[in-house]
C-alpha cells in the first residue's frame, strides 16, 4: 500500500478525496442537530407570540388553526419541557419540535389528543419522554384556557405503525408519541395520561 501511495498519484488523490469526503460527512452528522435546535428555537420565538394573539383565539374557537400554527403551550415539569405545539405532524409542522395529530380533539376535550415530538432535534422537547413515571404531570394551554392530566403508567414501547395508542377514547385522555430508541424509529415510546382538571382562561 505504501508503495502504491509513492508511485500512483492517482491513489493518493483518491485517498485525499475520500478523506474530505469523510470529514464533510462527521461535519453534517455533528452540526445537523445543533441546526435544527437553532432553527427551533427562533420558530419557538414566533410561536409563542402567535398562541398569544387575539387572530389565533379566534382561529382556536372557530377550530380553523392551520397546520404549523401555534395550537397549544405543553410544559412537562418533571423533565423540564416548555414549548409550544402546533397544529398538525407534517415534517414542516414538526420543525418547531412538536405537533397535535390533526384526527383527535383538540387539547382538554373529550377523548384522546394526541401530539408527536421530536427526540433528537429541533429542540429536542420529548427527547426525555423516558424518564417520566405514573403520577407525572402534564400541563395543556391553549388560547381559551387549559388543564392538567397525570401520567396513568410509565412509558412504552410500540411497533412505529401501531397507530392505536391514538384511538378515541370516551374520556379525556393524553398521549405523546416519539422515536424509540433515542436516535433511532425502530419503534414508538407512548406515555398515556388522563385528565386531573381544567385551568382558568
Amino acid at each position: 500500500m505504501l508503495e502504491l501511495l509513492r508511485t500512483k498519484a492517482w491513489v493518493r488523490r483518491s485517498l485525499s478525496g475520500l478523506s474530505i469526503v469523510l470529514l464533510l460527512g462527521g461535519l453534517a452528522l455533528v452540526g445537523y442537530p445543533f441546526f435544527t435546535n437553532v432553527w427551533q428555537s427562533r420558530l419557538q420565538t414566533k410561536l409563542t407570540k402567535q398562541l398569544a394573539s387575539p387572530q389565533l383565539e379566534q382561529a382556536y374557537r372557530e377550530r380553523k388553526v392551520e397546520t404549523g400554527d401555534s395550537l397549544t403551550r405543553i410544559r412537562i415539569p418533571a423533565i423540564d419541557v416548555d414549548v409550544v405545539v402546533v397544529e398538525g405532524i407534517t415534517p414542516s409542522a414538526l420543525r418547531a419540535g412538536a405537533g397535535h395529530y390533526p384526527q383527535t380533539p383538540l387539547p382538554c376535550e373529550t377523548g384522546n389528543v394526541s401530539i408527536a415530538g421530536h427526540r433528537t432535534t429541533y429542540g429536542k422537547p420529548f427527547g426525555n419522554l423516558d424518564r417520566l413515571k405514573a403520577g407525572d404531570t402534564i400541563e395543556l394551554t391553549t388560547p381559551i384556557g387549559g388543564c392538567v392530566y397525570q401520567l396513568t403508567k410509565a412509558p412504552f414501547a410500540v411497533d412505529p405503525n401501531d397507530l392505536s395508542v391514538i384511538d378515541a377514547t370516551p374520556d379525556r385522555s393524553i398521549t405523546l408519541t416519539t422515536c424509540h430508541p433515542r436516535g433511532s424509529a425502530a419503534q414508538r415510546l407512548i406515555v398515556k395520561g388522563t385528565w386531573v382538571k381544567n385551568l382558568p382562561a
